[in-house]
C-alpha cells in the first residue's frame, strides 16, 4: 500500500514539475495543440488589391502588379543594391493570422518578412531594409533548404532561428526541439515545385506557426528576451543572381488578446 502512495505522490510531483517548466518557458507541449489549420476565417481581408502596389511601398524597378498576382524581379539590367524589400504600410503584425500563396524561381530565395522594422541611416544599400523575423521561401526540395524555416533577417547571431519540421523553443539561448513535425520525403510530397503553394502563418504572442498546403511544418517558441512581438509586413527580393517572386490572395487578420493564450 506505501508502494502505491510513494508512486502516485512520484508521479503527481513529476506532473506538477512539467507545468511549471511549461509555464517558464512558453514550451510547447509535446505534440502541438494547433496541428489542424483552422477554417478560413471571415475577418481575413485582402491587404492586396490585386492590379497596383497601393499600400505597399518598395523599389518600383522591381516591384509590379497585374491580373491579381504580385510580382518582385531583379534582372542583369536591374539589379537589387542588397536584400530589398516591398512593404506593407497600412499595419503592423502583433498577433495575427497571414494566407498568402507564392511561387518563385530557384535561382535565388524570397522570404516573408513579419515582426520587423524599416532600418535607416547610413551603410545601407537601398532604402527599403527589414529586420526582423523571416518566413523563408525557396523553389527546393530538400529539408533543411526549403520554404518555410525562420531566419533572422538583419538580426546578429540569429541566422537560422527555428529550421522546417522542428517543433521548439528557446531556452537560456539554446533551441530545444521536442517534437519532428515533418521528414524530408514528406516535405517533398508536401510542396509543389515551379508552382503556387499555400503559406499560413500565425503568431500569437511569443509563438510562431507556419503551414505549408495545409499541414504545420514548423512550431516555434521565443524567449520572452528575444521575442519580437510588433513590426511591419514585407516581402523580400534576395540580393544576388536575378530572380523572380510572385504572391497572390494576400489576405490578414489580427488576432484579439483571447485568441494569444
Amino acid at each position: 500500500m506505501r508502494t502505491l502512495q510513494w508512486l502516485l505522490s512520484s508521479a503527481l510531483s513529476l506532473a506538477l514539475l512539467m507545468t511549471l517548466i511549461e509555464i517558464s518557458y512558453g514550451q510547447p507541449p509535446a505534440q502541438s495543440d494547433h496541428q489542424t489549420l483552422p477554417d478560413e476565417s471571415p475577418e481575413l481581408k485582402p491587404i492586396f488589391n490585386g492590379d497596383s502596389l497601393e499600400g505597399w511601398d518598395g523599389d518600383p524597378r522591381l516591384w509590379s502588379a497585374k491580373d491579381g498576382v504580385l510580382r518582385g524581379e531583379t534582372t542583369a539590367e536591374h539589379v537589387a543594391q542588397g536584400n530589398t524589400f516591398l512593404i506593407w504600410r497600412d499595419g503592423t503584425t502583433a498577433d495575427f493570422e497571414l494566407r498568402l500563396s507564392f511561387r518563385c524561381n530557384a535561382t535565388n530565395n524570397s522570404g516573408i518578412q513579419y515582426r520587423s522594422h524599416h532600418a535607416s541611416g547610413e551603410g545601407l544599400k537601398n532604402s527599403w531594409v527589414l529586420r526582423g523575423y523571416q518566413h523563408e521561401l525557396r523553389n527546393e526540395l530538400q529539408l533543411p533548404n526549403v520554404a518555410g524555416f525562420i531566419y533572422g533577417e538583419g538580426l546578429p547571431g540569429r541566422g537560422r532561428i527555428c529550421l522546417v519540421g522542428e517543433q521548439a523553443h528557446m531556452v537560456d539561448g539554446k533551441k530545444e526541439v521536442t517534437a519532428q513535425l515533418i521528414t524530408n520525403d514528406e516535405f517533398g510530397q508536401l510542396f509543389h515545385l515551379d508552382d503556387w503553394n499555400d503559406v499560413v502563418i500565425i503568431a500569437r504572442q511569443r509563438r510562431l506557426q507556419h503551414w505549408l498546403n495545409g499541414r504545420l511544418i514548423l512550431d516555434f517558441t521565443d524567449a520572452p528576451e528575444l521575442a519580437l512581438v510588433d513590426g511591419l509586413l514585407g516581402l523580400q527580393l534576395h540580393a544576388g543572381q536575378p530572380m523572380w517572386a510572385e504572391f497572390k490572395e494576400i489576405r490578414l487578420r489580427s488576432l484579439p488578446a483571447s485568441d494569444s493564450q
